[in-house]
This record gives structure tokens, sequence and C-alpha cells, in this order.
């Protein structure tokens, strides 16, 4: 593997991890620098909205303001590059998501499973994601209040 596609490989790793530990410290801000400005974002398989980055980045703040502790879990991405174009790539990261809801609504602790499919561009700044979905959901233990959102 040629050093160039092994620096993309680690951009893309680094850029994953931003992503789930801006959720979790709950610096939406930061996704930014994640997300290209025209995103597209489909989170409706695991209960939540799809729409461009922004409509989804509101929304992100929103969902997250009921939970007291959440941990975005992601495994190695699977990440593919377009073979005819080399700025363009697709990853597919499995989500492992412990959740816990805040005290004053019942501290329940419950878990999210999903795939994060993304197609990714090389821009002048580096690795963006412009389009994300989750797929294959399942969950476990979802409380009560939120158990319509999830499939």
């Amino acid at each position: 593997m040629h050093i160039d596609r092994i620096s993309d490989i680690l951009e893309i790793q680094a850029l994953l991890t931003d992503y789930v530990f801006a959720l979790d410290t709950k610096d939406i801000d930061r996704l930014d620098a994640v997300f290209l400005p025209d995103a597209r974002c489909d989170y409706r398989a695991t209960g939540g909205r799809a729409g461009g980055w922004a409509e989804i980045k509101p929304w992100l703040v929103s969902a997250l303001n009921g939970f007291g502790t959440t941990q975005h879990l992601i495994g190695l991405p699977q990440i593919r590059f377009d073979p005819q174009d080399g700025t363009r790539a697709t990853a597919m990261t499995m989500l492992f998501n412990p959740m816990q809801m805040l005290p004053e609504k019942g501290g329940q602790i419950f878990f999210i499973g999903a795939t994060y499919s993304d197609e990714l561009i090389r821009t002048a700044d580096g690795w963006r994601i412009a389009r994300r979905t989750e797929i294959a959901p399942w969950a476990k233990d979802v409380p009560a209040s939120l158990a319509g959102d999830q499939k």
C-alpha cells in the first residue's frame, strides 16, 4: 500500500473519531470540520431525522440534551477508495452506543447499535463526510419515553 493511501486511511479514522468525541462532549460546533456544509445525514434508523447538515446540527444539540452521558464507541472503519478518483471514499463503521438519561428523566441506561455508512470527499481542508446514513440498527432497554422513536 502506498504511503499516501495509508495517510488517507489515518486521516479518515481521525475524522470519524472527531465525530464521536464531538457528540459525547456535546461540542456540536466541532462537527462543522467533520461534515461538508451541504452534507446529507439520515439518522432515521435509530429514531432520528434526515436532512441537510444545516437542519441536522440543531437537531443533534436538542437530541443530546436529554442524556447525561453518551458513549459513541466505534470500531475500525472499512474504507474503500474510488479507484477512478482519489478524492472519494466510502466507510462502514460499526457503532455501539450506551446512553444514560438525565437523572431527572429517570437515569436509565440503554444501548443502541448501528453502522454508519459514509460517503467521504477529500477537500483542501482534508477529508469530510458528504453523506452519512445509519443502517442495521438495534436497541436494548430503551426507556418507554423513547421506545416509539426506536426500531
